[in-house]
This record gives structure tokens, C-alpha cells and sequence, in this order.
């Protein structure tokens, strides 16, 4: 507006966000399932239960919807790495951090497997977001550990490395989950077999960098 007033933006009803959340989870399950190129409009719509005119009203274009999802996705997997607190004690926040990471793939497996093939195929829609926001936030939390390591909480780990290695541990039971069940004859991962997931991943890391 030319009177520099601020605008806006409409308040979204119930329905409204109900219906967001709905075409939103079965974009989730068809670009999982299918990649970008494979899960058509036709297909996210029939698995919504909602007409692609209706879809279209709430996401204009197919790029629209899967960076929705995407950054989704990324609001809800990054969110316990921005809570980890630089007053707290390296044991109880990595293990947190670790804990709420193997939930996640438990019970996200696709928000995960949605992202790494976005990742595998060289983040088109995603290359901004992870050389500025996710750079500042890396760097952010780094610093948090770097601060552990100089003040003798952890051992000299480089920073970056521990939370890739946090990354790929706990996501490796989401992306893999097919070869995983192979390996271990079987049919279904348990809630059980997450929760040893957790215990032998805070034993292997932790074992590794607290003094």
C-alpha cells in the first residue's frame, strides 16, 4: 500500500486449515512415494479427497505444494536442534536432541525420505534455504557445542560433524527402514525397537565425546 501501512494477511477459517493440513499430508505421502516428477496433481488430490480446483485455491502451482511440504517438514525436523540449550548440560541436551530425533523418524518416516531425495537431487527448491537459514542456524549451534568443548564438557569433536553424525544415525531407521527391517528379519520397526534405537545411539555418541 502507498501509505506504508503494514498488510495483513486474512485469518485462515477451521475449514480452511483443516483443508491445508489435508492436501498438505497427502502431497507428503504421493512425493514420498513417487519423487517431485511422479506425484501428480491428479494423484495428491484423489489421495486428499478433494477436487484439484478446490487444491488449487490453496496451492497454485505442484512447486507451490512440495515447497510447502518441504519447509513443512523442515520447521518441524530442525525444531530440536533450535531448542538445544547452550546453558544446559551436554549429556541431558544431546540426549534429548537424540531421543527427539529417532521419535521423529519413528514417526515421520516420510517428511524424511521427502526431504533426502530433495537433498539427493541437488535441493533445487531448497539451495537458498540451506546456504542462508540453515548455515545461520548451523552456525549457531555449533558455536553452542564448540563452547562444551572449550570449557572441557565434551571432548575436541569438531561440532559440525557431531550433529551430521546425530542426522545421519537417526535418519538412517526412516530412509532405510525397508533395508533395516531386511537386515533384521523383520516385518515391522516397534516402538520398542526405536526406543533401542535411542539407547544404543546416546551410548555409541555420547560414549564418544563426553570426557
Amino acid at each position: 500500500m502507498c501509505n506504508g501501512e503494514n498488510i495483513v494477511p486474512p485469518v485462515k477459517t477451521r475449514i480452511q486449515k483443516l483443508n491445508e493440513k489435508r492436501i498438505l499430508d497427502a502431497a507428503l505421502e504421493m512425493f514420498a512415494q513417487y519423487g517431485y516428477e511422479g506425484a501428480t496433481i491428479d494423484k495428491i488430490s484423489s489421495r486428499a479427497e478433494i477436487s484439484k480446483p478446490n487444491l488449487h485455491y490453496y496451492f497454485t502451482t505442484k512447486s507451490d505444494l512440495y515447497t510447502s511440504v518441504l519447509f513443512r517438514t523442515l520447521e518441524t525436523w530442525l525444531a530440536p536442534l533450535v531448542m538445544m540449550d547452550p546453558d544446559g548440560d551436554p549429556r541431558t541436551e544431546l540426549s534429548r536432541y537424540i531421543a527427539q530425533k529417532v521419535e521423529m523418524s519413528r514417526l515421520m518416516p516420510a517428511d524424511s525420505r521427502v526431504y533426502a531425495n530433495e537433498i539427493l537431487h541437488g535441493a533445487p527448491f531448497l539451495k537458498t534455504y540451506l546456504e542462508d537459514d540453515l548455515r545461520e542456524l548451523m552456525s549457531r549451534k555449533t558455536a553452542v557445542i564448540q563452547h562444551w568443548v572449550e570449557t572441557g564438557q565434551l571432548k575436541n569433536v569438531d561440532p559440525y560433524h557431531l550433529i551430521f553424525l546425530i542426522w545421519a544415525g537417526t535418519q538412517h531407521y526412516a530412509d532405510f527402514a525397508p533395508q533395516v527391517k531386511a537386515v533384521i528379519s523383520e516385518s515391522r520397526l516397534t516402538k520398542k525397537f526405536f526406543k533401542s534405537v535411542e539407547e544404543s545411539l546416546c551410548q555409541i555418541i555420547l560414549g564418544g565425546v563426553l570426557p
